[in-house]
């Protein structure tokens, strides 16, 4: 759970990203899934391969997974 600026609480989730080995990567991957509606506070940790983010509302993995494939990378 998330605090956010306003004292709401929010859930976090995390995800694994397989294919990542630099920081453009990291930077794909974050723009990515900070395109996603509802998403928001990403923070991608390349040496763990996996990205943390807050969720205003909940989002479908598939839309997670699709963004993330789109930006050359799985979840997993």
């Amino acid at each position: 759970m998330f605090e956010n600026r306003c004292g709401v609480v929010t859930p976090m989730k995390t995800v694994k990203i397989k294919g990542m080995s630099c920081q453009h990567c990291v930077n794909a991957v974050t723009k990515a899934l900070s395109e996603i509606d509802g998403v928001s506070n990403v923070n991608v940790n390349l040496s763990a391969g996996e990205a943390t983010f807050e969720e205003a509302r909940p989002v479908h993995s598939d839309v997670i997974a699709e963004k993330v494939k789109k930006a050359g990378f799985e979840i997993g």
